[in-house]
């Protein structure tokens, strides 16, 4: 995995947090939902990644 594609992983994630952090402050189910869906992006990406790079070597 390339340090660009781990930092976008890492990035994505953390704003998946702080939305789903922000929804359950402000009780908006939307919000909430949205910050879970984008921390499930960035695990599936960074899972793509790695099985790419296993099969690298």
């Amino acid at each position: 995995m390339g340090f660009d594609d781990k930092l976008e992983n890492t990035a994505r994630d953390a704003e998946g947090k702080a939305k789903e952090a922000a929804g359950k402050a402000t009780d908006d189910e939307r919000l909430e939902a949205e910050g879970r869906t984008e921390q499930s992006e960035a695990d599936l990406r960074s899972a793509g990644e790695k099985v790419k790079d296993a099969f690298k070597h």
